[in-house]
Protein backbone atom coordinates (compact mmCIF):
# COMPACT_ATOMS: atom_id res chain seq x y z
CA UNK A 1 0.00 0.00 0.00
CA UNK A 2 1.55 3.50 -0.84
CA UNK A 3 1.40 6.21 1.41
CA UNK A 4 -1.17 8.33 -0.28
CA UNK A 5 -3.40 4.85 -0.66
CA UNK A 6 -2.91 3.76 2.96
CA UNK A 7 -3.42 7.83 4.15
CA UNK A 8 -6.81 7.57 2.22
CA UNK A 9 -7.88 4.39 2.71
CA UNK A 10 -7.83 5.42 6.94
CA UNK A 11 -9.62 8.25 6.57
CA UNK A 12 -12.08 6.99 4.53
CA UNK A 13 -12.69 3.96 6.93
CA UNK A 14 -12.26 6.52 10.28
CA UNK A 15 -14.97 8.67 8.36
CA UNK A 16 -17.20 5.89 7.75
CA UNK A 17 -16.98 4.20 11.41
CA UNK A 18 -18.26 8.14 12.26
CA UNK A 19 -20.67 8.29 9.97
CA UNK A 20 -22.36 4.73 11.92
CA UNK A 21 -21.60 5.99 15.23
CA UNK A 22 -19.30 3.01 15.64
CA UNK A 23 -15.98 3.35 17.82
CA UNK A 24 -12.99 3.95 15.87
CA UNK A 25 -10.16 1.70 14.82
CA UNK A 26 -7.35 2.27 17.17
CA UNK A 27 -3.97 3.15 14.76
CA UNK A 28 -1.87 2.03 13.19
CA UNK A 29 -4.70 -0.44 12.63
CA UNK A 30 -4.27 -1.96 9.26
CA UNK A 31 -2.94 1.43 7.04
CA UNK A 32 0.17 1.14 9.14
CA UNK A 33 -0.69 4.55 10.40
CA UNK A 34 2.42 4.82 13.00
CA UNK A 35 3.56 8.57 12.92
CA UNK A 36 1.97 11.83 14.28
CA UNK A 37 2.89 12.96 10.57
CA UNK A 38 0.65 10.00 8.72
CA UNK A 39 -2.20 11.09 11.54
CA UNK A 40 -2.23 14.97 10.43
CA UNK A 41 -2.31 13.44 6.99
CA UNK A 42 -5.21 11.53 7.65
CA UNK A 43 -6.92 14.21 9.64
CA UNK A 44 -6.60 16.41 6.46
CA UNK A 45 -8.53 13.71 4.81
CA UNK A 46 -11.01 13.18 7.14
CA UNK A 47 -12.22 16.62 7.68
CA UNK A 48 -12.55 16.87 3.81
CA UNK A 49 -14.72 13.78 3.59
CA UNK A 50 -16.11 15.66 6.96
CA UNK A 51 -17.23 19.10 5.61
CA UNK A 52 -19.37 17.31 3.36
CA UNK A 53 -21.74 16.77 6.27
CA UNK A 54 -20.90 19.54 8.65
CA UNK A 55 -20.05 22.58 6.36
CA UNK A 56 -16.63 24.53 5.94
CA UNK A 57 -14.13 24.30 8.14
CA UNK A 58 -13.86 27.85 9.99
CA UNK A 59 -11.59 27.58 12.69
CA UNK A 60 -9.19 24.82 14.81
CA UNK A 61 -9.11 22.92 18.46
CA UNK A 62 -5.98 22.50 20.47
CA UNK A 63 -5.51 20.25 22.64
CA UNK A 64 -2.67 18.67 25.04
CA UNK A 65 -2.28 22.36 26.23
CA UNK A 66 -1.02 21.08 29.35
CA UNK A 67 2.22 19.06 30.68
CA UNK A 68 0.20 16.54 32.38
CA UNK A 69 -1.92 15.90 29.14
CA UNK A 70 1.03 15.75 26.79
CA UNK A 71 2.95 12.70 29.28
CA UNK A 72 -0.46 11.27 29.65
CA UNK A 73 -0.46 11.35 25.78
CA UNK A 74 3.02 10.25 24.93
CA UNK A 75 3.83 13.67 23.19
CA UNK A 76 5.58 16.71 23.61
CA UNK A 77 4.03 19.63 22.32
CA UNK A 78 -0.09 20.46 21.78
CA UNK A 79 -1.81 18.83 19.19
CA UNK A 80 -4.76 20.41 16.43
CA UNK A 81 -8.00 19.88 15.03
CA UNK A 82 -10.25 21.47 12.68
CA UNK A 83 -13.66 23.56 13.83
CA UNK A 84 -16.55 23.05 11.60
CA UNK A 85 -18.93 25.47 10.65
CA UNK A 86 -22.28 23.36 11.43
CA UNK A 87 -21.08 22.50 14.73
CA UNK A 88 -19.72 26.12 15.73
CA UNK A 89 -22.73 28.06 17.87
CA UNK A 90 -23.58 30.52 20.07
CA UNK A 91 -24.30 30.47 23.90
CA UNK A 92 -27.31 29.58 25.09
CA UNK A 93 -27.60 26.63 23.29
CA UNK A 94 -29.67 23.03 23.26
CA UNK A 95 -28.15 20.00 22.10
CA UNK A 96 -29.57 16.60 21.49
CA UNK A 97 -27.69 13.53 23.53
CA UNK A 98 -28.78 11.29 21.02
CA UNK A 99 -27.22 12.57 18.06
CA UNK A 100 -23.44 11.65 19.98
CA UNK A 101 -21.96 8.56 21.11
CA UNK A 102 -20.82 10.07 24.07
CA UNK A 103 -21.14 14.26 24.56
CA UNK A 104 -18.48 15.72 26.86
CA UNK A 105 -17.57 19.39 27.09
CA UNK A 106 -14.12 21.08 27.94
CA UNK A 107 -14.38 24.63 29.42
CA UNK A 108 -12.10 26.61 27.11
CA UNK A 109 -10.77 30.23 26.25
CA UNK A 110 -12.17 30.87 22.00
CA UNK A 111 -10.14 33.69 20.04
CA UNK A 112 -11.87 35.33 17.29
CA UNK A 113 -9.37 36.83 14.63
CA UNK A 114 -9.39 40.18 13.23
CA UNK A 115 -6.97 40.04 11.09
CA UNK A 116 -5.03 37.86 8.97
CA UNK A 117 -2.15 35.45 10.24
CA UNK A 118 -0.18 34.58 7.14
CA UNK A 119 2.33 32.19 6.43
CA UNK A 120 4.84 34.59 5.61
CA UNK A 121 4.34 36.10 8.99
CA UNK A 122 5.95 33.50 10.97
CA UNK A 123 7.68 32.61 13.46
CA UNK A 124 5.19 34.10 15.34
CA UNK A 125 5.10 34.43 19.39
CA UNK A 126 2.44 35.58 21.80
CA UNK A 127 2.74 39.37 21.47
CA UNK A 128 2.23 39.36 17.35
CA UNK A 129 -0.75 36.51 17.57
CA UNK A 130 -2.32 39.47 19.88
CA UNK A 131 -2.68 41.62 17.24
CA UNK A 132 -4.80 39.98 15.13
CA UNK A 133 -7.42 39.04 17.93
CA UNK A 134 -9.98 40.45 17.52
CA UNK A 135 -12.06 39.36 20.60
CA UNK A 136 -11.89 36.73 23.39
CA UNK A 137 -14.67 34.44 24.40
CA UNK A 138 -15.56 31.81 27.11
CA UNK A 139 -16.46 28.39 25.40
CA UNK A 140 -17.28 24.83 25.10
CA UNK A 141 -15.57 22.74 23.04
CA UNK A 142 -18.60 20.02 22.37
CA UNK A 143 -16.51 16.49 22.34
CA UNK A 144 -18.14 13.37 21.07
CA UNK A 145 -15.78 10.45 22.74
CA UNK A 146 -15.85 7.66 20.12
CA UNK A 147 -12.17 6.26 21.23
CA UNK A 148 -11.95 2.51 21.81
CA UNK A 149 -11.18 1.97 25.40
CA UNK A 150 -7.77 0.73 26.94
CA UNK A 151 -6.14 2.89 24.73
CA UNK A 152 -3.49 4.83 25.65
CA UNK A 153 0.10 7.19 25.10
CA UNK A 154 1.09 7.46 21.82
CA UNK A 155 -1.67 4.87 20.45
CA UNK A 156 -4.52 7.27 21.97
CA UNK A 157 -2.87 10.31 20.16
CA UNK A 158 -2.02 9.32 16.55
CA UNK A 159 -5.80 7.71 16.55
CA UNK A 160 -7.35 11.22 18.23
CA UNK A 161 -5.35 13.16 15.71
CA UNK A 162 -6.37 11.33 12.42
CA UNK A 163 -10.02 11.21 14.05
CA UNK A 164 -10.03 15.20 14.80
CA UNK A 165 -9.38 14.87 18.85
CA UNK A 166 -13.13 13.81 19.60
CA UNK A 167 -13.94 17.56 18.56
CA UNK A 168 -17.86 17.56 18.11
CA UNK A 169 -18.10 22.02 17.87
CA UNK A 170 -17.55 24.31 19.73
CA UNK A 171 -20.38 26.83 22.02
CA UNK A 172 -19.31 30.25 22.30
CA UNK A 173 -20.17 32.77 24.79
CA UNK A 174 -20.49 36.38 24.33
CA UNK A 175 -17.71 38.23 22.86
CA UNK A 176 -15.33 40.81 24.73
CA UNK A 177 -13.73 42.95 22.46
CA UNK A 178 -11.64 44.88 25.13
CA UNK A 179 -9.84 41.82 26.17
CA UNK A 180 -6.63 44.15 26.56
CA UNK A 181 -8.03 45.15 29.77
CA UNK A 182 -7.88 41.25 31.21
CA UNK A 183 -5.43 39.63 32.72
CA UNK A 184 -6.04 36.28 30.73
CA UNK A 185 -3.00 34.68 32.41
CA UNK A 186 -4.60 35.00 35.98
CA UNK A 187 -8.41 34.73 34.85
CA UNK A 188 -9.94 31.86 36.58
CA UNK A 189 -12.38 29.62 34.72
CA UNK A 190 -15.15 27.33 36.20
CA UNK A 191 -17.83 24.34 34.81
CA UNK A 192 -20.61 23.49 36.74
CA UNK A 193 -23.14 20.92 35.49
CA UNK A 194 -26.45 21.26 37.31
CA UNK A 195 -25.28 23.97 39.38
CA UNK A 196 -22.70 21.57 41.53
CA UNK A 197 -19.22 22.75 40.21
CA UNK A 198 -17.13 20.11 38.56
CA UNK A 199 -13.61 21.68 38.04
CA UNK A 200 -11.74 24.96 37.73
CA UNK A 201 -8.30 26.22 36.01
CA UNK A 202 -6.97 29.57 34.96
CA UNK A 203 -5.81 30.74 31.53
CA UNK A 204 -2.15 30.29 32.78
CA UNK A 205 -2.91 26.42 32.80
CA UNK A 206 -2.95 26.27 28.91
CA UNK A 207 1.42 26.98 28.39
CA UNK A 208 0.92 29.83 30.05
CA UNK A 209 -1.40 32.33 28.07
CA UNK A 210 -4.02 31.02 25.55
CA UNK A 211 -2.04 32.86 22.96
CA UNK A 212 0.69 30.78 23.27
CA UNK A 213 -1.54 27.61 22.07
CA UNK A 214 -2.45 30.16 19.32
CA UNK A 215 1.05 31.38 18.38
CA UNK A 216 1.75 27.54 18.01
CA UNK A 217 -0.72 26.70 15.67
CA UNK A 218 0.17 29.95 13.41
CA UNK A 219 3.56 28.46 13.69
CA UNK A 220 2.68 24.96 12.52
CA UNK A 221 0.12 26.11 9.82
CA UNK A 222 3.14 28.26 8.48
CA UNK A 223 5.01 25.04 8.07
CA UNK A 224 2.62 23.51 6.09
CA UNK A 225 2.53 26.88 4.02
CA UNK A 226 -0.99 27.96 5.70
CA UNK A 227 -2.26 30.37 7.14
CA UNK A 228 -5.32 31.52 9.50
CA UNK A 229 -7.44 33.79 8.04
CA UNK A 230 -9.51 37.04 9.68
CA UNK A 231 -12.27 35.55 11.17
CA UNK A 232 -11.17 32.26 12.08
CA UNK A 233 -11.97 30.76 15.72
CA UNK A 234 -9.86 29.10 17.38
CA UNK A 235 -10.59 27.19 20.94
CA UNK A 236 -6.95 26.89 23.22
CA UNK A 237 -6.91 24.44 25.03
CA UNK A 238 -9.50 22.64 28.14
CA UNK A 239 -8.46 24.56 31.32
CA UNK A 240 -11.11 22.27 33.10
CA UNK A 241 -10.34 18.30 32.66
CA UNK A 242 -13.61 16.91 30.13
CA UNK A 243 -16.82 16.25 31.29
CA UNK A 244 -19.70 14.16 30.08
CA UNK A 245 -22.95 14.89 29.86
CA UNK A 246 -26.52 12.91 30.11
CA UNK A 247 -30.09 14.22 28.92
CA UNK A 248 -31.62 16.51 31.09
CA UNK A 249 -28.03 17.84 32.12
CA UNK A 250 -27.36 21.88 31.93
CA UNK A 251 -24.03 22.96 32.41
CA UNK A 252 -22.03 25.88 32.44
CA UNK A 253 -18.60 27.52 32.25
CA UNK A 254 -17.87 31.16 32.93
CA UNK A 255 -14.11 32.52 32.70
CA UNK A 256 -13.41 35.81 34.68
CA UNK A 257 -13.84 38.77 33.09
CA UNK A 258 -15.41 36.68 29.63
CA UNK A 259 -18.88 36.08 31.05
CA UNK A 260 -20.88 32.65 30.69
CA UNK A 261 -21.59 30.14 28.15
CA UNK A 262 -24.53 27.43 28.64
CA UNK A 263 -25.36 24.31 27.38
CA UNK A 264 -28.43 22.18 28.27
CA UNK A 265 -28.87 18.33 26.87
CA UNK A 266 -31.95 17.09 25.72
Amino acid sequence: MTSNSKIDSAAYDLFAQYRASQLFTALPGPWGIDTITDAYDVQREYLKLLEGVQGDLVGYKLAYTTALMQQQAGWNEPCSGGLMATTVHHSPCTLKGSEYRRLGFECEIAVRLGSDLPATGAPYDRETVSAAVESVMTAFEVIDMRLPEGVHGLVRTLTSVATNISNAGAILGPPVTNWQDLDLTAAKGVATVNGEEVGSGSGSDVMGHPFEPLAWLANKLAGEGDGLPAGAIVITGSIVPPRFLAPGDKAVVSVEGLGDATLVVE
